[in-house]
């Protein structure tokens, strides 16, 4: 799944519900806004490419329930936080 430049304001869910998810990809949607703990709804993910998303939170050990299957992660964001939204 790639999501590239789009203007989705607010948290979608739904985006991290797709258990045979191998890839996603989600690069320059500075308005969308997750955790980085809703990723656990990818049990299979393989390949994590996040890049110029700006509303990005969470803490990375967040990602060790994938740890055992993830080949590949790439994250580029300016602001990773680990408390609530911040506008």
């Amino acid at each position: 799944l790639e999501i590239e430049n789009v203007y989705l304001n607010g948290r979608f869910p739904f985006l991290f519900d797709f258990p045979l998810l191998r890839e996603l990809r989600i690069t320059m949607s500075s308005y969308l806004k997750f955790d980085l703990g809703m990723l656990s709804g990818l049990p299979l993910l393989k390949e994590l490419k996040l890049s110029g998303n700006h509303r990005v939170v969470g803490n990375l050990r967040s990602l060790r329930v994938l740890k055992d299957i993830l080949e590949e992660v790439e994250i580029s964001c300016h602001l990773l936080r680990e408390t609530s939204w911040i506008w």
